[in-house]
């Protein structure tokens, strides 16, 4: 199966490369910013072994048309997609954290819940909620950026003030922005049939101190959908909900003794795995853009990107 799980690329006017979990971004002459969205599998912050097919362009191409679908609403870095991999955009500092949003008790939320802890990040989670229920508003729960490697750690609003992570000022517009794209996405999702649970959204700053949204946007990676036909029926019987993202694989490296934590080892992901995994991506795309996907060459990934990205930047 033919994957890109790793670039390294030499273009014109570059002066440096960032490596995260999934994307590789090539800064070009301090001004522009070449991400490249690879078919890294990502869970517990952990870089899983084996590449998804299809899974970068997958990623990309959803995060560039919901950026076109936020921009009337949050401003954002974006300025090109020459190759289905790539994204291009102004290049920005970024803010040290991530803003993540939850509508619903899932997730992370859910287990910091089980295990009888009602405030997350600050904030208050009220009694009587059962996993996947929806919260009376939706809560924003930010996590530290980490670097490549370590874990995101949750945190405060008090204390990305107190810390000086932010200013106020800042933070009162990564705030409102956050709920604004949280409803776009929402009423988005529920035009598809789906339910957005949760998702995160990262920040930065532009040259001229302008805040754009920056990265990916409403993502499996970055998103929780659930279904909602039969959401309210699941949830009356106890039962487990229907959902888009990539809990899936959080869930079967669970079942298989892997939570990221010290010692454990990764599951072997053999072939057959991978397949449903590049399969349910698919859907995933199919069902929150509500298109049919067309996949790209993959013949040579490697190559089509580097003359794409090139052919860009030579006529741009």
């Amino acid at each position: 199966m033919n994957t890109i799980t790793t670039t390294n690329f030499n273009f014109p006017g570059q002066k440096s490369v960032y490596r995260g979990k999934v994307r590789e971004v090539y800064n070009i002459n301090d001004d522009l910013l070449v991400m490249v969205a690879t078919d890294r599998l990502s869970a517990f912050d952990v870089v899983l072994p084996k590449g998804i097919p299809y899974k970068g362009q997958i990623l990309n191409q959803i995060a560039t048309k919901f950026m076109e679908l936020t921009s009337d609403i949050v401003p954002n870095w974006l300025v090109a997609t020459p190759d289905p991999n790539v994204a291009v955009g102004h290049l920005c500092e970024p803010f040290k954290v991530e803003m993540v949003i939850r509508g619903y008790l899932s997730g992370h939320a859910a287990r910091e819940y089980a295990a009888g802890r009602r405030i997350l990040c600050g904030v208050e989670m009220p009694e009587g909620l059962k996993e996947n229920d929806k919260f009376p508003t939706p809560i924003i729960t930010p996590t530290t950026k980490a670097d490549n490697g370590s874990h995101d750690e949750d945190i405060s609003r008090e204390a990305i003030l107190a810390n000086g992570i932010v200013t106020e000022e800042d933070y009162l517009t990564l705030e409102k922005y956050t709920r604004a794209l949280y409803q776009r996405g929402t009423e988005i999702a529920a035009s598809r049939g789906l339910i957005l649970v949760d998702t995160k959204y990262e920040f930065g700053k532009t040259k001229d101190g302008q805040i754009v949204l920056i990265d990916e946007i409403h993502t499996p990676d970055s998103s929780r959908y659930f279904y909602a036909e039969g959401y309210a029926e699941r949830q009356a019987n106890g039962e487990e909900q229907k959902q888009l993202s990539k809990e899936f694989v959080r869930r079967w490296l669970i079942e298989n003794g892997f939570q990221g934590k010290e010692g454990q080892q990764i599951p072997n992901m053999t072939d057959e795995y991978i397949e449903t995994v590049s399969e349910r991506y698919i859907e995933l795309f199919e069902n929150i853009i509500g298109e049919k996907f067309v996949k790209a060459d993959i013949s040579n990934i490697n190559e089509r990107i580097e003359q794409n990205v090139l052919s860009y930047l030579q006529n741009r």
